[in-house]
């Protein structure tokens, strides 16, 4: 692997990306949770785990890097590129993994490209946990080969680069999120509309065996990631606007995922039937 590896933003999939890979003190990390007094501790704390080195800048972190894996929230990307180009090493390699729109990684590309450096549009195709290094990754851009190798050596299994500019492995992730994320909110309004009126047993039984665990899934997910669902959505949304497509269902998927998010649940309960009334309560 690179003897020097950054990681932007060290949530959910920088650090089980990180424990996987055991990369160590090979890695360095910046997360913007860092500068903030109430978080500090708790990600200090993330890095601690991963065993990962701690940077107090994004200047600090990517300052002669040469591979670079940008893990922000989704309405964050755009700023963490930007702010990175500025200081990037010359042909470093920059992976943006992050969920948003083809045009703002097209924008992002713009950025890093102008600067010297190689983009590299990323998307990440199911949930980090629990493939970690296993997750399948898409790839675009001209520089996606070389990202795709870069990803190989560090302990990636699933990563391929796909014909197509930078952008079209976004489009891929962000229109299949329509359905995927799209299905949560719904799972979400049925069942708490079922709960309302006493009869969730009978709907789940009615749509099939699986469906409760189904259902318990997509509402933990919802609990634990509404917020950042939300910001994916939107830019979900802003796809397929750019395609000429009104995204009616996309935006209603945005409102509910963001409603759950703000409901800042926590602990999750266990169990369909116990997150239910929390979310009736």
């Amino acid at each position: 692997m690179a003897e020097r590896l950054t990681l932007i933003g060290f949530g959910e999939a920088g650090k089980t990306f990180a424990c996987a890979g055991g990369w160590g003190e090979a890695a360095i990390a910046y997360d913007i949770k860092t500068d903030i007094a109430s978080t500090r501790p708790e990600k200090l704390a993330d890095y601690a785990d991963a065993g990962v080195r701690a940077s107090e800048s994004l200047v600090g972190a990517i300052e002669n890097s040469p591979l670079i894996l940008s893990l922000v929230t989704a309405d964050q990307s755009l700023a963490a590129a930007r702010a990175a180009a500025r200081h990037i090493a010359p042909g470093a390699l920059f992976l943006d993994m992050n969920s948003v729109a083809p045009a703002t990684k097209t924008q992002a590309a713009q950025a890093i490209e102008g600067a010297g450096g190689r983009y590299v549009d990323a998307a990440i195709m199911s949930p980090v946990d629990p493939a970690a290094l296993a997750v399948p990754l898409l790839l675009s851009g001209s520089f996606a080969q070389a990202g795709a190798e870069a990803l190989a050596l560090l302990g990636f299994t699933h990563a391929r680069a796909i014909p197509g500019p930078v952008g079209r492995a976004s489009a891929i992730k962000m229109i299949r999120s329509v359905m995927i994320k799209g299905m949560e909110a719904l799972t979400a309004e049925c069942l708490i509309a079922a709960a309302r009126a006493d009869v969730v047993d009978e709907v789940m039984a009615s749509l099939g065996a699986d469906w409760a665990a189904k259902a318990d899934y997509r509402l933990e997910r919802m609990m634990r990631h509404g917020l950042r669902r939300a910001a994916e959505m939107e830019e979900a949304a802003a796809t397929l606007e750019a395609l000429g497509f009104a995204p009616d269902m996309t935006n209603a998927t945005v409102r509910r995922q963001r409603e759950i998010g703000e409901a800042a649940i926590d602990p999750i309960p266990e169990g369909l039937a116990a997150k239910l009334e929390r979310l009736l309560a």
